[in-house]
């Protein structure tokens, strides 16, 4: 499994990568979100993790951006990563183009449980190791 986690604060990243190496996937890191939209040009992902405040283009931003593409990319499952508490945030987001909101910080098992759930809906080539 590719996924791509575009998050600005280097630590998350790392937290997150490592949870994921346990399940046998790989991951891309991008500190913005304009370069995360570079990287999803350059290489396919199954996945693709987005904080929703960073520097620049917020993780919303983005979103609609990759929601726009005219190609298969279009449709990469995308769960939102945020500290945002905000009563609507979870809606916002999925009315954005999320597949799944999860809140920092991030548990394994909220991360496993969001894979699994896009997996449950049809996103059958998500495979954890």
């Amino acid at each position: 499994m590719n996924i791509l986690f575009v998050e600005d604060d280097a630590m998350n990243r790392r937290v997150v990568r490592d949870m994921l190496t346990v399940a046998g996937a790989n991951m891309d890191e991008a500190p913005d979100a304009e370069t995360g939209l570079r990287m999803i040009d350059e290489r396919d992902y199954d996945i693709v993790l987005m904080d929703l405040r960073m520097p620049g283009m917020d993780g919303l931003t983005a979103i609609r951006h990759l929601r726009a593409r005219p190609d298969a990319k279009a449709s990469v499952p995308v769960i939102v990563v945020t500290a945002d508490t905000a009563v609507d945030i979870c809606q916002n987001c999925v009315d954005q183009g999320a597949d799944e909101v999860i809140l920092k910080p991030v548990a394994m098992s909220k991360l496993f449980d969001a894979i699994g759930r896009l997996i449950a809906r049809g996103n059958q080539s998500i495979v954890l190791a």
